[in-house]
């Protein structure tokens, strides 16, 4: 880092926004990598006025990019959550939607040369492990914004990012249930542990008295179901080889409901102590894949689509997945297509 700042790419991808950043601009040293990002964001702070963050964890994001470390894949993507109102960086999990612009963001700094066209960039996930396969659009191997995809939580359109994700099962559990079984039962409510691409414990909305049809603002509004939820997770996280959660932001807690709007299944999703305002990419893939498991809490309430193709509503419309599902009904992999678009290219200043 020079006087002058440091090189910052400000994209939205999804329904995230984030900043975008070479590895090889930051300290290598973790412990002042996360102190530096803390000042760029402004945390901790509720409305990070001293920093760039959104004052939410959907728009408090980071994406630290550097050449591949392994031959299978053309890029390195460090995820970590800045929290907001906390001085807390937390790489314990990935970002599905941060995830939509890291390909476009690889070929804006040069880590990867486009083609014209559509341009495949595999994505090494680095916090969990895998890599992700994105398909960009380049034409005239230049990368374009522009298109006519749109999706819930979005306004307008742009051009679409399709992302293609295998082996992801036990991203951070080591198995895709990692109790063994479909269901457990906490504090006198059944819920499903489980992780395919993001740890999440899904829930009946009703076993908590609510629809599922409540806005992000009014559950936000009831502490003791926001206290109890919390309670639950933090007992969630042992039994699903997390250890002690109280610091981190998985598992996702997520209620379900009958879906509403034609979709597979209705969801609110907790990030972890904040309401998403829609849905995350993996907690979907997630979601969707609870609702193939015979009694689970989700599969007694979804919809199950004939070609695989999951709408998972959110409180501001829906996010489609796509499962690959085998002869055998285990899931294979799992895609989705998102958007994404570059709104500044700058530098930053940290205090």
């Amino acid at each position: 880092m020079s006087g002058g700042g440091i090189p910052c790419l400000w994209m939205r991808g999804g329904t995230s926004k984030g900043a975008y950043l070479l590895a090889s601009d930051l300290p290598a040293d973790p412990g002042l990598r996360d102190a530096l990002l803390l000042a760029i964001m402004g945390s901790p702070d509720p409305r990070q006025i001293d920093g760039i963050g959104g004052a939410d964890p959907l728009t408090s994001k980071v994406a630290v990019l550097s050449p591949s470390s392994r031959a299978d894949a053309d890029v390195d993507y460090l995820f970590l959550q800045v929290f907001v109102d906390q001085p807390l960086v937390s790489t314990a999990q990935g970002c599905g939607n941060i995830l939509a612009a890291v390909g476009p963001a690889a070929i804006e700094r040069g880590l990867v040369v486009a083609r014209d066209g559509v341009t495949p960039v595999r994505i090494h996930m680095v916090n969990t492990g895998e890599v992700a396969r994105a398909e960009v659009e380049t034409p005239g191997g230049q990368v374009t914004y522009a298109g006519a995809m749109a999706i819930d939580g979005v306004p307008g359109t742009a051009a679409p990012v399709r992302l293609m994700f295998d082996g992801i099962a036990g991203s951070m559990c080591g198995a895709l249930l990692p109790t063994g079984r479909s269901v457990d039962v906490i504090d006198g409510v059944a819920c499903t542990l489980i992780d395919n691409g993001m740890p999440v414990v899904v829930l009946r909305a009703a076993d908590f008295g609510l629809t599922g049809a409540e806005t992000r603002d009014e559950i936000e509004a009831m502490e003791p179901l926001r206290t109890r939820i919390e309670a639950i997770r933090l007992l969630a996280g042992p039994m699903m080889n997390l250890g002690d959660v109280t610091a981190a932001s998985v598992p996702k807690m997520t209620l379900l409901s009958a879906p509403r709007a034609g979709g597979a299944i209705g969801t609110r999703s907790f990030i972890p102590h904040r309401v998403h305002a829609s849905v995350g990419v993996f907690a979907a893939v997630s979601v969707a894949t609870a609702c193939l498991l015979p009694g689970s809490p989700a599969a007694g309430l979804a919809v199950i689509p004939p070609d695989g193709r999951f709408a998972v509503e959110h409180p501001t419309g829906a996010a489609e997945v796509y499962l690959d599902v085998g002869p055998d009904g285990q899931v294979r992999g799992a895609g989705t297509i998102r958007t994404a678009r570059k709104l500044m290219d700058g530098r930053v200043f940290p205090r």
